[in-house]
């Protein structure tokens, strides 16, 4: 009896409907958007502002430099993936054995360097003096 009440639970919980889940709810989103971008467009034409440039003065500047600056930026992204763009493997470790080989050696080869290196940086500070620092 307790699973079945458990099982009917996890249902409900799957069955959950979210707000954005209902395309109504989502067409109503875009449409208080397009109201809102309207609305902004016709106070452009409404509301006096202290500009500084003539080309400022021009019917919706704002919103056609806007868009403009958008798909610049999307031209130039694009441009820029050209020669960022890595391949897919890129991060993984090398193909060829013999690379392995030597990226292991030269590894081995460092940590021992560092340890000893380590080691004698310790002796050095004892030898400057003692300093009791309370952290």
């Amino acid at each position: 009896m307790d699973t079945n009440q458990s099982d009917n639970n996890k249902s409900n919980q799957d069955d959950k409907q979210y707000l954005f889940d209902n395309p109504k709810n989502t067409q109503r989103v875009l449409y208080i958007l397009y109201a809102c971008c309207a609305l902004l467009v016709v106070l452009d034409f409404v509301i006096h502002r202290h500009i500084y440039h003539s080309w400022e003065n021009l019917p919706a500047f704002y919103p056609i430099y806007g868009f403009v600056g958008c798909v610049v930026l999307v031209f130039v992204a694009r441009w820029m993936r050209t020669f960022l763009m890595r391949s897919e493997d890129y991060y993984d470790g090398p193909d060829d054995a013999h690379e392995q080989e030597h990226l292991e050696k030269v590894i081995e080869e460092n940590s021992d360097d560092n340890a000893h290196q380590g080691a004698n940086n310790q002796t050095e500070n004892k030898k400057i003096g003692d300093h009791d620092v309370d952290a």
